[in-house]
């Protein structure tokens, strides 16, 4: 599904979210909070725009995604990335290989939410840390409302637009599918985590979760 829009999705996504996508992801940096020589693994990385913002922050990080169209791209854009194809519930790694792990709005696209985390845990050292960046719900109700109408409504409008329809009409869908910032919090304790914690962005749309190996 993703291979269909791989070219445009960095883009739509800027629009779509009016440029907050680059500040959703500035916050996930700040999370890892990257140092030169510290192994990252970015995944379920798309193109690539993560991966490279944690590598022009010192972090020697890793772009893997399941989507080969996607990698494709990212590839084009930035030649001095390795990327990776590979399964999130299956990875190429060795155990403790990475001082962190992080997934930017990928983690939902996962069937086996749990399964997922266990296995970013087994290939992160022990004292490492995941950051896990997803959409999530506004705390505010009647905020909430408004953006339930906005996933209703204007996301339809874009997936009409789309060259891949069923993409963006899956987005919104997923995300009114997906777990409360409490319940994400739940499945990565059960998947081994531990000091789980979360933190709220734009009231609530983007939760970033942290949790320690």
């Amino acid at each position: 599904m993703f291979d269909g829009v791989a070219r445009r999705y960095d883009l739509l996504n800027t629009l779509m979210t009016a440029g907050t996508d680059r500040r959703w992801r500035d916050a996930m940096v700040a999370a890892i909070n990257p140092k030169p020589g510290m192994r990252v693994l970015d995944l379920a990385s798309g193109t690539g725009v993560s991966t490279q913002a944690l590598r022009e922050a010192g972090a020697d990080a890793i772009a893997t995604d399941l989507s080969v169209g996607m990698l494709r791209e990212g590839r084009r854009r930035y030649p001095e990335v390795s990327f990776v194809a590979a399964d999130a519930t299956q990875l190429p790694y060795a155990d403790a290989s990475f001082d962190a792990v992080t997934i930017s709005f990928g983690l939902r696209n996962i069937a086996e939410t749990q399964d997922a985390l266990a296995e970013m845990r087994r290939v992160t050292r022990p004292g490492g840390v995941l950051v896990v960046n997803e959409f999530s719900r506004p705390t505010d109700a009647w905020f909430n409302a408004i953006y339930r109408q906005f996933l209703g409504t204007v996301i339809p409008q874009i997936a009409r637009v789309s060259s891949n329809r069923a993409a963006y009409d899956y987005l919104a869908e997923s995300i009114r599918a997906w777990p409360s910032q409490a319940e994400l919090a739940d499945i990565m304790v059960a998947a081994g985590w531990h000091d789980v914690s979360w933190r709220n962005l734009s009231r609530g749309i983007v939760a970033l979760h942290r949790g320690r190996a």
